[in-house]
């Protein structure tokens, strides 16, 4: 058996990536319409980069992380996730002088984790996300679940829920850890290990658990909305009421802390309700993360972001039957029959690419017939025929594949007479 593609990645082949590129090149005009930069950081990272900032009691670090030594004994790992890198860099380089604010960043690439491969979800995927950092405005935090609803339905998909909630500030939280360990604290033996580790670390993600999640003390347990002080409450009603405003509908779910601990105040989801797209429904997710910009040594700046995955993304349009439109055609085949017509092909294949034209030429020696069917199945809008007696004539006999309508063109002046439009 020869060498075999490592467990949890793909290969994205011809006829496939081409949705790849058409997801990508909607991610970048609708940041383009609302203003957020591209930034590319470095695919893997500072170990400690992710252990502060995503959270030791997270799943991701304690289970998920691709990490190694490198050889000058340094402790490094592929990222798992976008926020932590794009945050390091802002903070790294000193994007908070910047005149513009709030810094609005957005990254298309690969992440890793070393999860359970499934339908949709990989060891290598692709995450698209936003950052907008410096802002403690709500009306970023509408902005941000706003271009992520608007990406999704510029797509094509309608089966969509959007999911949001308020872990509020940190004294907020203080008060529901208090409460979350006290209500589950005399049943916790019932609960899986980690939620047992959880109670100690971050007890909010006992909420989060996949394993758990029916059990009866799940459905009574606290709510964060019920300890929110004034100003978190104020401020998730602000965000509540923005995104009403601008026609976007949404369902409040108290349980939904995401998997990340950076997260507070705004958290959502948008998730998939296509029939048949699976169990696990999110698309999407996100929140907002003050105190992120310090716990990796900038200064105290706000922000919020989301990530998606492409990979999910291709998931839901195929449960909605969603065909993304895909540019399959050529303008000219150069069909050549003879040695000589062969040699004059390549320039001219060349000159037709320089002056701007999808062009190809057949490389098999094949017969007229099978070129013909070649130019046929690149979809080419014209094919280009020069023979022996095109050549004695100084000219090229251009036929329209789709009509069959045939003309001569002067093969010394070709390449000008198409780009003026014969």
């Amino acid at each position: 058996m020869g060498i075999q593609i490592p467990r949890g990645t793909q290969d994205i082949l011809p006829g496939e990536v081409e949705k790849w590129q058409y997801i990508e090149k909607t991610a970048r005009d609708i940041c383009q319409k609302y203003q957020y930069k591209e930034i590319r950081t470095p695919i893997f990272e500072q170990t400690e980069l992710f252990q502060r900032s995503v959270g030791d009691s997270t799943d991701i670090v304690q289970k998920e992380m691709y990490t190694f030594t490198d050889r000058g004994g340094r402790s490094l790992t592929l990222r798992p996730e976008g926020t932590a890198a794009v945050v390091r860099s802002y903070a790294e380089n000193k994007m908070y002088g910047q005149t513009i604010q709030p810094v609005k960043l957005y990254y298309i690439g690969p992440m890793f984790r070393y999860e359970r491969p499934q339908a949709g979800r990989y060891r290598q995927f692709v995450q698209f996300g936003i950052e907008a950092i410096g802002s403690d405005d709500p009306a970023i935090d509408a902005e941000v679940i706003s271009l992520a609803m608007e990406f999704y339905r510029n797509l094509g998909l309608r089966e969509l829920r959007l999911v949001i909630n308020s872990l509020g500030d940190r004294s907020s939280r203080s008060a529901l850890r208090e409460a979350l360990v006290a209500h589950f604290q005399p049943n916790i033996g019932e609960f899986c290990e980690d939620c047992q580790q959880r109670l100690k670390t971050n007890p909010l993600r006992i909420l989060d658990c996949k394993k758990d999640r029916g059990h009866k003390l799940m459905q009574t347990a606290p709510s964060i909305l019920d300890y929110l002080n004034e100003a978190s409450s104020e401020y998730f009603e602000k965000v509540k009421k923005l995104l009403k405003g601008m026609g976007i509908d949404f369902v409040v779910d108290p349980n939904l802390v995401r998997g990340l601990d950076y997260y507070n105040h705004t958290a959502f989801e948008i998730m998939s309700e296509a029939e048949g797209f699976g169990a696990i429904t999110t698309l999407c997710g996100g929140g907002r993360y003050d105190g992120l910009v310090e716990e990796v040594g900038g200064p105290d700046k706000p922000g919020i972001g989301f990530a998606l995955s492409v990979e999910r993304l291709l998931s839901a349009l195929d449960a909605e039957g969603v065909a993304l439109p895909q540019e399959e055609s050529i303008d000219y085949f150069i069909i050549a029959l003879g040695e000589e017509a062969e040699e004059y092909a390549v320039p001219l294949l060349q000159q037709l690419r320089r002056a701007g034209f999808s062009a190809e030429k057949d490389y098999m020696g094949r017969k007229l017939k099978a070129q013909f069917k070649a130019a046929e199945r690149l979809h080419a809008k014209y094919a280009v025929i020069i023979g022996e007696d095109e050549l004695k004539e100084g000219k090229a006999l251009l036929k329209h594949l789709e009509t069959g309508e045939q003309t001569s063109v002067e093969l010394e002046n070709m390449v000008e007479q198409l780009k003026s439009g014969i």
